[in-house]
């Protein structure tokens, strides 16, 4: 997906077959390819992804494959809260450290704000820091001050208590270096939320209850893309005032109401065209529907079945198989 225009430009789709059936990397394979694609078609000067370590290290800016490309790697920013978050309350489930529990929203506010403030990683740590020193109600210290106007008098949450078990617990989820290390990655202010909701739209063309074959599935993921950028620009609607519209969202999860702005229908115009190029196609190929056609090169049914262990001759199965209430003396 480009950033600016939220449009897919290239879509890729792997077999567990093309990994030697190790499933744990085909997202590595398909960014693989997916840059090595692009890369001969454009100048790509930013990737952002979640905070995927295989991919991390294909980016790595002293070791990894793209080292030479020039390419900026920036980590989605709602990840990367969800992950502190996460952190967060395991540290306060630990008896003692329950106040942490109270602050994790505060936290995680503030390390949105320092991320979307900071221009470079000193500027981030010397605003991030600064909520060790906020949860202990000490608002200016020897090297800088809260960013907030003044506490209101009505601040109904227990402050910690400086030296704390919970404070000391926090401290090093704050200043943890293995953390820190990536934290240049966020300063860009990247999400990666729109390519998630085109991923969600996939499985309207493609649903995860069915088994298609590589080609069909190819196909239906292409369609899906298809769909996505043609109508990836509808006009929000509008009621007789010329107010925009909007319809509010329950989430069971986390127990919360949202709303989303509510778009023009549909008009799927791409797809009278789609089905002329497919028909004329058909009638220039001179030849009819049922021959058969040989598996394409780079088809992954050709590197044989999807387990690993080749299947033995029905018979010998038909032989073997047990049934409830069979008699096994």
């Amino acid at each position: 997906m480009e950033n600016d225009s939220k449009d897919i430009v290239h879509v890729i789709t792997i077999d567990k077959r093309e990994t030697q059936r190790n499933s744990v990397i085909m997202e590595k394979e398909a960014f693989i390819q997916t840059v090595d694609q692009l890369s001969k078609e454009l100048k790509l000067k930013e990737v952002v992804t979640d905070a995927h370590r295989q991919i991390s290290a294909l980016m790595d800016p002293v070791k990894g494959r793209y080292k030479d490309n020039g390419i900026v790697h920036s980590l989605d920013m709602w990840h990367g809260a969800k992950n502190l978050a996460k952190r967060l309350h395991a540290a306060g489930m630990i008896a003692g450290q329950h106040i942490i529990l109270i602050w994790i929203k505060d936290i995680v506010n503030h390390f949105w704000f320092c991320c979307k403030a900071a221009d470079h990683r000193e500027q981030f740590m010397d605003l991030w820091t600064g909520v060790l020193h906020h949860v202990i109600n000490k608002h200016t210290w020897a090297f800088g001050q809260c960013q907030h106007g003044s506490v209101e008098a009505d601040h109904n949450k227990e402050w910690m208590k400086p030296g704390s078990v919970a404070h000391e617990a926090l401290s090093k989820i704050v200043l943890d270096a293995r953390w820190l290390k990536a934290i240049d990655k966020y300063l860009r202010f990247r999400t990666t939320a729109d390519l998630e909701s085109f991923q969600n739209h996939i499985l309207m063309y493609a649903s995860k209850r069915f088994a298609f074959s590589p080609p069909v599935y190819e196909a239906r993921t292409l369609l899906a893309a298809l769909d996505y950028n043609h109508h990836n620009h509808r006009p929000i609607l509008v009621n007789a005032e010329g107010n925009k519209m909007y319809r509010r969202l329950y989430n069971k999860k986390s127990k919360r109401w949202c709303v989303y702005a509510l778009k023009t229908t549909k008009d799927y115009m791409y797809i009278p065209e789609l089905q002329r190029s497919i028909v004329r196609k058909r009638l220039d190929s001179a030849s009819g529907l049922s021959r058969r056609r040989p598996l394409k090169a780079d088809d992954p049914r050709a590197l044989g079945n999807l387990p690993d262990v080749p299947p033995p001759p029905t018979a010998e199965l038909v032989q073997a198989q047990l049934h409830r209430g069979d008699d096994l003396a």
